[in-house]
């Protein structure tokens, strides 16, 4: 469909390609706008996925999870000519020097070295805690610029990249907390803290307070509980926000209290218990949160 364009006899913008015709036509009164045009699609076609990714000449798309982008230049790891034919004993030894001297030449100097380690530690803690593609790139992105500022000099660089990616987590609203990430990191938590402490500070960031919501889905996907209790759940928090309930209070510990209350007006009771394994904090946090969220909204919760 083109948005560009106007019919100009019934004034339609509902206007379709027709590339077997070479026209463009209205939809709605049937009036030829235009003819002759190109078709800037493949010569080729594909009626598979399958079938299009053989043919496709292109290179995969540029992602900044890989050093240089993934602009570089690959040789295939196996040993076989454009034929598909075994290559000879004399020129697998050329084909794996020249392989050996590009992966060299990929990680010259010291900062793609630098980069290449970081990326790959970004990667493999993503993996862990099962983020998305997008937490991955914004990371990779923020390490990048901490790279050009000289930001990692006298630092780990698996301290710094664990701290992008908490950075990037809070960036898209995919909350994970230091305690998840110190988990998978080998480093410890006190230094994720300070590295992020000191990427804020000198790259200038202010990201907002994690916000209790976004904790929400996670933890009642966790649970197992019906949409209808993390509505309820979302309506508490609403409230507690709009009554200034939530300063100094964890948004793990209000987001948790939040789904125990909705869990047990929706009559489908979760004990502490099994709330506090899902959200990581204690029984203790979840009963003071609850009794605070209770008296303050009025809520009329039977144990």
């Amino acid at each position: 469909m083109l948005r560009e364009k106007v019919c100009p006899e019934c004034k339609s913008k509902s206007l379709v390609q027709d590339y077997d015709r070479a026209e463009i036509v209205c939809s709605n009164c049937g009036l030829v706008i235009e003819e002759g045009i190109l078709d800037m699609g493949p010569e080729w076609r594909a009626f598979d996925s399958e079938q299009r990714d053989e043919r496709e000449r292109t290179g995969a798309p540029m992602t900044y999870m890989i050093h240089d982008k993934g602009l570089s230049t690959e040789i295939d790891w196996r040993n076989k000519d454009i034929h598909g034919r075994d290559l000879s004993p004399r020129r697998r030894a050329q084909v794996y020097r020249m392989r050996k001297w590009q992966s060299r030449m990929k990680v010259s100097s010291s900062a793609a070295r630098n980069l290449a380690f970081a990326l790959t530690e970004i990667v493999r803690l993503s993996s862990h805690l099962k983020l998305p593609k997008n937490i991955r790139e914004a990371a990779a992105v923020l390490y990048r610029r901490c790279l050009e500022e000289d930001l990692i000099r006298g630092r780990s660089i698996e301290g710094m990249a664990s701290a992008c990616l908490y950075a990037a987590c809070r960036q898209c609203r995919v909350p994970r907390t230091l305690d998840e990430i110190s988990e998978h990191a080998r480093v410890e938590k006190k230094e994720i803290a300070k590295d992020y402490r000191y990427i804020m500070r000198e790259l200038g960031f202010n990201l907002p307070p994690t916000n209790p919501m976004d904790y929400l889905p996670r933890f009642a996907s966790q649970l197992g509980v019906s949409p209808a209790v993390q509505r309820k759940a979302t309506e508490i928090l609403q409230e507690a926000i709009k009554r200034e309930l939530l300063s100094g209070r964890s948004p793990k510990g209000i987001a948790a209290a939040s789904l125990y209350i909705a869990s047990i007006l929706e009559d489908e009771r979760k004990t502490q218990r099994e709330v506090s394994d899902v959200a990581n904090v204690t029984e203790v946090t979840i009963r003071n949160r609850y009794k605070e969220l209770q008296d303050e909204l009025g809520l009329q919760v039977e144990i």
